[in-house]
């Protein structure tokens, strides 16, 4: 059996495997690099070259960057502003996710952008209660889209430009392909309109993260704090400076009670034997008595928090639940009593949904409310006698927009769009440095890096490439590309469109469309010589076809990236992937030779 034949047979099983979705993607590409192996059309190097490949590098970097914005609060403060601007339409959050990422991934990779916009989507969807498979695949493909507005989307666009210079010839400018760019993203987002809402799948089987946005009001309400507890600064001008924690008096009406003491340094209980300027006041009561408190002792009300106070960059609330065998079962706790800890004070003491008496002690299944700093919930409750309703970090990152650490987050993410725009170093390069950036300034430890990244993606993506090292070493898609000249060659400019934009776009769907695209160069540019006609306009149509890779999840990183977090198939892709060939198809064919002659 030839090389030809064997990497033929091993793409139609490793596609019939895909489309029949019974075995793990994983298991299917990694059998597939094995095959190549076995079957000698590769090296073992070279079947395993991909697990060390920059591409697999970059998009594991990215993922790294992406939880280090959700982290942060940049995520929720995103969300927040997409929500607001899209109101409770769909179509409208569509349009602005879509431009969106068509816009971002002119500027950097369409990874990067995928990366960026994809938990802001899915926190968007959850908020306006839509899924989020109908929001990831648009992003996915409105960044095909993008990839075509500058010389910077993509490598593909570089590479043809290059070409041309090679030729003698004046390549692409910077934003000449916006001439083209601009209607294919306009169109994908009008098709994606019209048809995703039939094309795409209602719903994702995909395991979705709960809505934080409105937990503390959820607290207060179900722990019967409607008066609200509030979070008060001390002046310099108060009454309080230098007065002793004990004998602070809120009231004597029973309006308001006052809970804790919190250090200004720290947001701790504070220990210190007088209250100074900058500490914080835990105060419960209702809102008209808090004011005027504040009011006649000078205190400052927060606005950094949620809408009871409680949730701020510092500090936030917990719940947790007394489990059997606990250490804690016995006690007696009530609010306004600090921990043993001396970092958290407890709120409420339920049981049952009802609050627990005066000096009645812990029983098994009771429920503490208890409020301190972020670090100190993290730390504190990773302790075998309380079990955790909602893990603090996951609330933290959708509950505190802009949260401790965001400006350095969005610093690494303008650094990384730089590096990318100008391409002073390689992508990989760019990503790792940023992700190792994160790393350095405490925003992620290695653990959470090792957690955050989507090991199926970057597993897909590496066992994927000896594939396309396949067909090129075999001669196989030399061989596809040169019964295309011949078929069509005689048959005019735009016969040859045609078939171009077929053989670049299937060999898209099981290849990397930079792979594509420099394969296919060379002999697009021997076919517009042969037929005396600018190469300009051959190379323009063969970067757009090099974009039209929406038919499989394992054409482009893109694709990858999002199936998991909308829950999609093999066979998700096509259906809406269709309808959007075709509009490139009719760009590339049809289009493209208007603005760039023969």
């Amino acid at each position: 059996m030839t090389p030809i034949e064997s990497t033929a047979i091993v793409i139609v099983a490793t596609i019939a495997l895909f489309t029949w979705n019974r075995l793990p993607v994983i298991v299917v590409a990694i059998g597939a690099a094995l095959a190549l192996w076995a079957s000698g059309v590769v090296s073992l190097d070279q079947a395993f070259a991909g697990f060390g490949d920059r591409a697999a590098l970059f998009v594991a970097s990215l993922f790294i960057i992406s939880a280090a914005l959700d982290k942060t609060g940049v995520t929720a403060w995103a969300g927040q502003y997409l929500i607001a601007k899209a109101g409770s339409g769909q179509a409208r959050l569509l349009i602005i996710i879509m431009v969106a990422a068509g816009c971002l991934s002119a500027l950097i990779s369409g990874s990067g952008a995928v990366a960026a916009l994809m938990p802001v989507a899915v926190m968007a969807a959850i908020r306006l209660r839509q899924s989020p498979a109908q929001l990831l695949m648009p992003l996915a493909f409105a960044s095909h889209a993008g990839s075509n507005l500058l010389l910077t989307g993509a490598p593909k666009n570089i590479l043809v430009s290059e070409a041309l210079e090679d030729a003698g010839l004046d390549g692409f400018g910077f934003a000449e392909f916006a001439l083209v760019g601009l209607p294919l993203l306009a169109g994908t987002v009008a098709i994606i309109l019209l048809l995703g809402r039939r094309l795409l799948p209602r719903e994702s089987s995909a395991r979705l993260p709960a809505d934080f946005s409105r937990h503390a009001q959820t607290l207060v309400e179900h722990y019967g704090l409607s008066d609200g507890v509030f979070r008060l600064r001390v002046r310099a001008t108060s009454g309080y400076v230098g007065v002793a924690p004990e004998g602070i008096d809120v009231g004597s009406d029973g309006r308001l009670s006052l809970m804790a003491v919190q250090a200004g340094a720290s947001g701790l209980p504070s220990r210190a034997a007088a209250v100074s300027e900058g500490d914080y006041l835990l105060v419960r009561g209702d809102a008209e008595a808090v004011a005027r408190l504040a009011a006649e002792m000078h205190l400052a009300l927060r606005e950094d928090g949620a809408e009871t106070g409680l949730f701020s960059r510092r500090s936030g609330l917990a719940e947790v639940v007394i489990p059997p065998r606990s250490a804690l079962i016995g006690r007696a706790l009530f609010p306004g009593m600090v921990t043993d800890s001396g970092d958290l004070v407890v709120l409420a003491v339920q049981r049952a949904g009802v609050d627990i008496e005066p000096g009645d002690t812990l029983l098994a299944g009771d429920t503490l409310l208890l409020e301190g700093g972020w670090e100190a919930l993290d730390l504190r409750l990773d302790d075998p006698d309380v079990l955790v309703v909602n893990s603090p970090d996951l609330v933290r990152r959708q509950a505190v927009p802009m949260g401790a650490g965001a400006g350095v987050a969005l610093a690494v993410l303008a650094a990384l769009v730089t590096m990318l725009a100008t391409g002073i170093v390689p992508p990989a390069v760019a990503g790792l440095l940023s992700a190792g950036a994160l790393i350095f300034a405490r925003i992620m430890t290695v653990e959470q890096a090792y957690r955050a990244i989507n090991w199926t993606t970057v597993i897909l993506i590496a066992a994927m490439m000896p594939l396309s090292t396949a067909m090129v070493q075999s001669g196989a898609a030399k061989v596809v590309a040169d019964h295309l000249v011949t078929l069509t060659g005689g048959a005019g400019p735009i016969v040859f469109l045609a078939g171009l934009f077929l053989l670049t776009a299937s060999l898209g769907q099981v290849m990397s469309n930079t792979a594509t695209t420099m394969l296919v160069i060379p002999i697009a540019m021997a076919a517009a010589a042969g037929m005396g006609v600018s190469p300009r306009p051959v190379l323009m149509s063969l970067c757009i076809a090099g974009s039209a890779s929406f038919l499989t999840p394992i054409a482009t990183a893109t694709n990858m990236m999002v199936m998991g977090p909308g829950g999609y198939s093999f066979n998700s892709y096509w259906k809406l992937g269709l309808p959007l060939m075709i509009w490139f198809f009719v760009m590339a064919v049809f289009y493209v030779p208007l603005v760039w002659r023969f």
